[in-house]
Formats: structure tokens, sequence, C-alpha cells
């Protein structure tokens, strides 16, 4: 087993994704600002809390030690002990992340929650016209609204649980979720993805609000797609296999001239820094895992290689002394301008961690 590889080595990377779990695990909110939801500390229960969970069972499900499978279980633990939460579109992200549990411990206790939540997110969740699940949120119901990040947060892990539960109907309601964000949000000209789609009131048509395409709802579209392929196992002659590869190809091939000198993506992929568009590192880690993982279960050719180390690279620049990811922008929702994205602040969360932690130990396989 190689110790370097790329001018970086093995013991460099274990060492950067321990720092960032315990970064992850310690981070508080100090702004003071009275959120009813903590998105920025560890203990509550909200879509940033779900991706850093999936980081924390990538990380375990690579090593085997069991204290990163502890942290996992010590969380539903105590969030189980709390009540519970209400159900949205984000907060289904943790189900992934339990799926996993499920079926490596067998621990009874958590199939009532993942046969509860999913039995929601198949018949209760709103839908958009067509069928789209909406992008419901604690903060508002987004009428008849389709966000890029509903197919990492609730389709993925409705997915597992319909694999793990024998429920294939979570399956096709997967699959069919995957071809209309992909028909509504995907941009043919670019390669690259629209933030959300409005269907109008009258049902005669709808807009892409500003036209964003902003670099973290592109990353979960690069995270989910490599994800989704795998997870399903489809037919090699499937073609809802070949149009999720084909849309990823063409993602990938849009993302390659828009990457730094740094390394890092801005936070709107297709507009320069001059006008605001900073670069951000937790979309980077993104794209940094897809490329990666697309690479490896060979959905992509060896084309994007040097896009994703670069990025790697620059992943690891910017974790800091305290394992937080430095130029992380804050939770973003729907902007109706490009100025809503630039005006979006830049500070630790923990996806930002688990990004990295993803997409470090994705990078890790090279030295298997």
């Amino acid at each position: 087993m190689p110790a370097e590889a790329y001018g970086l080595k093995a013991s460099d990377i274990h060492a950067k994704i321990q720092l960032l779990i315990d970064g992850l695990v310690n981070i508080r909110d100090q702004t003071g600002n009275g959120r009813v939801i903590d998105t920025k500390g560890w203990n509550d229960w909200e879509w940033t809390h779900g991706i850093g969970l999936n980081g924390l069972w990538a990380y375990y499900e690579l090593t085997g030690e069991a204290k990163y499978l502890q942290i996992i279980e010590d969380w539903f633990a105590g969030r189980f002990a709390a009540g519970g939460t209400t159900k949205n579109i984000n907060t289904m992200s943790v189900f992934l992340a339990m799926a996993h549990v499920y079926e490596k411990t067998q621990n009874p206790i958590y199939r009532p929650w993942l046969d509860g939540w999913a039995e929601w997110a198949m018949h209760e969740l709103p839908r958009t016209r067509r069928g789209g699940m909406q992008h419901i949120t604690y903060l508002d119901t987004n009428a008849q609204q389709l966000w890029d990040d509903t197919l990492m947060m609730t389709v993925l892990p409705l997915a597992k649980i319909g694999l793990l539960l024998g429920r294939p109907r979570y399956v096709d309601e997967a699959k069919r979720q995957f071809l209309l964000h992909i028909q509504y949000l995907f941009d043919a000209r670019t390669g690259l993805f629209y933030h959300g789609w409005q269907f109008d009131d009258e049902g005669t048509g709808g807009h892409n609000f500003a036209d964003a395409r902003w670099a973290r709802g592109n990353s979960w579209l690069t995270i989910v797609l490599p994800e989704f392929l795998e997870l399903v196992g489809f037919d090699d002659h499937d073609p809802i296999r070949a149009h999720l590869i084909d849309t990823l190809r063409a993602q990938c091939e849009g993302l390659a001239p828009l990457q730094a000198e740094s390394g890092l993506w801005r936070t709107v992929l297709d507009r320069p820094e001059s006008e605001g568009s900073y670069q951000e590192a937790s979309a980077t880690a993104g794209f940094a895992f897809g490329l990666l993982k697309g690479q490896r279960k060979r959905y992509l050719g060896k084309e994007h290689e040097a896009v994703a180390v670069k990025a790697i690279k620059a992943v690891l620049d910017n974790i800091d002394e305290r394992g937080e990811l430095r130029n992380t922008s804050f939770g973003t929702g729907m902007g109706h301008d490009l100025q809503h994205y630039y005006n979006i602040p830049i500070t630790s969360m923990p996806y930002g961690q688990a990004m990295a932690i993803m997409a470090l130990v994705e990078f890790l396989r090279v030295f298997i």
C-alpha cells in the first residue's frame, strides 16, 4: 500500500480527517443570533447534521474504528431523547446515516424511525406540479418549488431505506425524483444545475429564479449522482443509469474550466470574483468527492483526475488548526438575484467539515 500519492501522505490525510471530526462535533455557535434551530452546533437536528453524520459514517466505513460509529449513535440517542423534530426535506437527511447504522447493527430502535419517515416522504411530503418533491423547510413551505438540495437530503435516504426494508416502491420514487429534478434544474447550455425551479400560478410554465448556477447546490448533484448510481446498482443497460451518468459527465465537463487557480470554485460558478462571486470551500469538497468517486466507479474517465487532486489540495489548504473548513458559506435559501448569493456570509458550519471529510475519505482510497 503506497504511503504517498500526488505528493500527499496517507498519514497526513488521516490526521486532517480526525481534526475535522473533532471540529465537527465540537463546533459552537458564538454569534448569539437566537436562531430557533441551531444549524451550526452539533446537538440539534437539521440538514447540516445529516451531512455531518454522512461524513462520520464514511470514515467509520473506511477505518472500522468503533469510536466513530459511537459518535453517530450517541447523536441519534440524544435526538430521540429530545423528542425528535418536525418533518421536512432537510430533517430527512439524517436517515441515510441511520439506515447504514441499522444495516450494520440491526438495533431495533431505528426501524420505526426509518419506517415512519420514509412513509411520510412517500405519502405526505407535498409534491409540486408534475410530482416533484416540494422543498419544504422549517422556515417555509416553498410552494411549487424544486431545489437541487432535495436529491441529497431526502431522495437518497428514501432509496436507501427502500432497499434496506425491501420496499421497491421507494426506489422507484427516487428514480422518478432524479429524472424530474434533472428535467427542471439541468442547464443544457453549460452542463451545470440551477439552484431551483418555480412552477407559476397558472400552471403554464415557470422559471429558475435568478438563473444561479450556485456552487454548493451543484455539488450536491456531483455527490448524489455517483452515490445513487452505486446504491441502486442499475443493470449496465438500464436507460436511467445511462441518463444519470451522461448528466454527471456533462456537469463535470462544465465544472473543469471554472476551477480557480487556487483549486476552489466560486460560489456562483460562472460569475467572476470581480462581481462578488467569492471562492467557496464546501462546494469544492463536494466536487472533489464526486469527481473522485465517479472516476473510481468508472462513471467518469481519468480526464478529470488533475482537477480532482487540485480540489483536494485546496480543501486541505482550507482546514484550520481548530478542524474547521474555512471559506464555507452559510446556509443559502433560494435567491431571486445573484447578489443574494454574493451576500451570503462565510462561517464555519458542520457541513463544511463533513463535506471535507467525505472528499478526503474518498481520496484515501487511492492508497488502497
